[in-house]
């Protein structure tokens, strides 16, 4: 009995010796196992470089500057693009504008062709203006002399290339017979009057107002025009500080019926008819 039970606790004895093995055995493959993961994860922070893994990603960012650069060009082309549509709606407003009858340009560069016509109305027993403007000089007019300026009347309007150039010999004649050479007479006439088919007046919507002299500045019709004749759709055409530009010695008593939108336009922004139709940069 004795050997039995020796026999038998050498036997537990020795499955726990087993089971402890077992477990330590256990217990390193853990460990292994735990220590191979955290090399992996440690290696795949960036301490070993995945060739492969950078090379695709260089290979896509090449795609992506390719793609910016076709964005950078489109941007770019669509900007040049908006430029050129900006100058093209310049030119187009200026070629509207020359095609205006409201404000056609008729100066030395620019004369009337020999086939031009104009409707005209009689604005007294004499004097002729553009059908299409003689409403609103004729209700300028009035309402001057309804706001108490009685001194005011239309010397000249619509003039045929005949009349202009009847005007024009007689200017030259006149200068002629003051000792002017005929060179000094004919520049001095070009100061005021223009060449027969070069003038506003063959238009039939230029209006000289009174006496035709300089001394129209210093009536109260002049002031009440230049505050409001643009309303009418009138504009002094020869201003002093433009005479460089329309080639015509200041005029007060000329004015030219241009329409309301544009005579308040120049008048806000301070242009002449050669500076509003062709751009001061034209001019």
């Amino acid at each position: 009995m004795r050997k039995k039970g020796r026999k038998e606790k050498l036997n537990r004895l020795a499955n726990i010796h087993v089971l402890q093995l077992s477990i330590i055995l256990f217990l390193l493959i853990i460990i292994a196992v735990v220590v191979i993961v955290a090399r992996k994860v440690i290696i795949s922070d960036g301490q070993a470089p995945n060739f492969e893994a950078e090379i695709e990603q260089i290979g896509n960012s090449d795609d992506s500057e390719k793609e910016g650069d076709t964005t950078n060009l489109e941007n770019q082309t669509s900007t040049e693009n908006e430029t050129n549509t900006t100058d093209t709606v310049t030119v187009s407003n200026n070629l509207t504008l020359l095609d205006d009858w409201q404000i056609r340009l008729v100066n030395r560069e620019n004369p009337l062709s020999d086939d031009f016509t104009v409707e005209l109305e009689n604005l007294d027993a004499s004097r002729k203006f553009d059908k299409r403007a003689i409403g609103p000089l004729n209700q300028m007019i009035c309402d001057m002399r309804d706001q108490g300026i009685k001194n005011i009347w239309a010397q000249s309007t619509y003039r045929s290339i005949e009349y202009q150039k009847g005007l024009y010999e007689k200017s030259i004649n006149k200068y002629l017979k003051q000792g002017k050479s005929q060179e000094e007479a004919q520049k001095l006439t070009d100061e005021y009057i223009n060449k027969p088919g070069t003038s506003e007046h063959h238009l039939g919507l230029a209006v000289d107002f009174n006496n035709v002299d300089e001394g129209f500045e210093n009536t109260k019709a002049y002031e009440w025009l230049l505050e409001n004749a643009s309303d009418y759709g009138f504009v002094l055409r020869y201003p002093k500080e433009k005479e460089d530009i329309t080639g015509i010695e200041y005029e007060p008593w000329h004015w030219r019926y241009v329409g309301p939108e544009h005579a308040k336009k120049m008048k806000e922004q301070n242009l002449c008819l050669e500076e509003y139709v062709l751009g001061s940069s034209l001019v």
